[in-house]
């Protein structure tokens, strides 16, 4: 059976793709950053996932205001790296999963989540920044990805509950798939930001770091903050942490912490990143 074996939570900040792309990873500003990415690295080559279902946001690559689905699933053979303005990111074309992606895709709908099928798409900053903090400089992704676009970016977004739910449901679906597959889960964006207006510039170090706090254990109370508390504590960029939550749902009842980092700033953002492993 497959199984779902961690679950991964970072910022997918653009910036790091560039000083990753320009080999500016380790100078004074961003060496901080990246160093806290170094134990996953090492961490990842010994687990070996076969598997990742990544949960992002797109922003305006493959979706604009003619369509917003609220949850997207790719079920494609492949997904190049997306033109966001300056031409794509010099990074390997993301190879699918089109199996487990149908097979989740049909538990999902039959557990009653309305899921809208990408069979095509290119993937932007949001899922390839991961990607490359994960794995560094490589010639091919060593993981198969299945992509998972949530709303984050148009008004309403899912609740925090909402997501949680998926989550869950996610690993129910997994858990019935019938190939041995290693399987994670990464949940990405934010954390604290803004990027316009008067609050430009908002970092909120304290609940980011209690946010981080109620990812682990056994409390579910991160499902229950609205809407309104992310955007006056976090920014209106801040939302984007719903994603994490479907990781969350996905671990189970309790999860263990394997490792954790936490930096201020990455231009105007705060950058957060955890490890986690169900621990039911």
């Amino acid at each position: 059976m497959a199984r779902i074996t961690a679950g991964v939570a970072t910022s997918h900040v653009p910036l790091l793709g560039v000083a990753h792309d320009l080999k500016k990873d380790r100078d004074d500003y961003f060496g901080p950053i990246f160093a806290g990415y170094d134990w996953t690295r090492a961490w990842e080559q010994a687990e070996k996932p076969d598997v990742v279902i990544l949960v992002y946001n797109d922003h305006a690559s493959a979706f604009d205001m003619k369509f917003i689905p609220t949850f997207a699933i790719g079920c494609g053979e492949s997904y190049r790296p997306a033109d966001e303005g300056w031409g794509p990111r010099k990074v390997p074309v993301v190879h699918g999963h089109p199996d487990l992606a149908w097979h989740i895709a049909q538990g999902l709908i039959l557990d009653e989540f309305d899921m809208t099928i990408i069979n095509e798409m290119d993937v932007d900053h949001g899922l390839t920044v991961p990607l490359s903090m994960m794995f560094g400089d490589v010639a091919e992704w060593p993981v198969k990805v299945i992509p998972l676009a949530v709303n984050v970016v148009t008004y309403p977004p899912p609740s925090g509950n909402r997501c949680w739910a998926l989550g869950e449901a996610i690993a129910r679906a997994v858990a019935s798939f019938p190939e041995d597959l290693n399987v994670q889960v990464w949940g990405t964006g934010g954390m604290s930001h803004q990027l316009q207006g008067p609050r430009a510039g908002l970092i909120n170090a304290e609940w980011d770091n209690d946010f981080l706090d109620g990812m682990i254990g056994d409390t579910d109370r991160l499902r229950h903050i609205p809407h309104i508390e992310y955007l006056r504590e976090t920014g209106s960029e801040g939302i984007e942490m719903v994603m994490w939550l479907i990781m969350r749902g996905a671990m189970g009842k309790r999860t263990a912490a394997l490792h954790r980092h936490y930096h201020v700033p990455c231009s105007n953002t705060a950058i957060g990143h955890l490890v986690l492993k169900p621990d039911n």
